[in-house]
């Protein structure tokens, strides 16, 4: 008897091979009003967490960097005036098009954009400096591959950087926490982007999302050293970090 793959869709488990077709949907609902609910599930928060992120990174001109589910341009906006060559990558072209909108508003030029599998990159081995991905990872398939990519198309010597939900460990905000996002953020979803169902899966993959230490450890599994975890309220974000040496 043959079992079927299967991988966590929220709190469903699904076959791994329908998850892309499952997760593009989400994201192609959402693409238009994602940076509005961005704001109102955060209170403005991820602003915050995205510039720490980026300070980070520490984006040098003449590097190459990879900005993974980077659609929507947030990190790749601010990583620009660094002076670095920026290729923007996300496996849904809707939510590419939406950055590429933004960008060209902005004024913002010399973004490279990219429609990738974070699984299954195009690009050549040791291709770039640095590798970021923020609020992306988790929605990947397979978690392990789309790291073992990552270390494969950074230079000897290259970052990576992810910046993630987690499991915030602080007492009673953990709590409170929970019964907003479950209560609350599908209501919000449902006002702001007329899509309950989509929030709802957005929050119940931050649960399924493996815990800061445990993240760490698949990190290190491939391949990547000098690991490090930086929690941001007690742990409702974290960035992580490694290199390839």
């Amino acid at each position: 008897m043959t079992t079927t793959d299967t991988v966590s869709f929220g709190y469903e488990e699904i076959p791994s091979e329908e998850k892309q077709a499952r997760v593009g949907a989400v994201f192609s609902s959402v693409a238009k009003k994602y940076d509005v609910m961005n704001d109102a599930m955060s209170g403005g928060m991820h602003r915050l967490w995205k510039d720490r992120f980026v300070r980070r990174v520490k984006p040098r001109a003449h590097e190459s960097i990879l900005d993974m589910a980077g659609g929507t341009g947030d990190i790749a906006f601010r990583m620009a005036p660094s002076g670095a060559a920026i290729t923007v990558s996300d496996i849904n072209q809707d939510m590419l098009d939406v950055g590429m909108e933004r960008a060209e508003k902005r004024g913002i030029s010399g973004l490279e954009w990219s429609c990738q599998n974070a699984e299954t990159l195009s690009f050549e081995d040791k291709a770039f400096d640095a590798y970021t991905i923020a609020f992306g990872i988790r929605n990947v398939t397979h978690i392990d591959k789309a790291l073992a990519e990552a270390f494969r198309v950074l230079k000897r010597g290259g970052r990576f950087y992810c910046l993630e939900f987690s499991t915030t460990e602080w007492p009673g905000f953990a709590q409170a926490y929970d019964l907003y996002s479950h209560k609350l953020v599908p209501q919000i979803g449902k006002a702001i982007a007329g899509d309950a169902d989509s929030y709802r899966y957005l929050i119940e993959s931050i649960r399924r999302f493996p815990k800061m230490r445990d993240f760490e450890a698949m990190i290190r599994t491939a391949g990547f050293r000098h690991t490090k975890v930086e929690p941001i309220m007690g742990g409702l974000v974290a960035i992580h970090s490694g290199w390839k040496v």
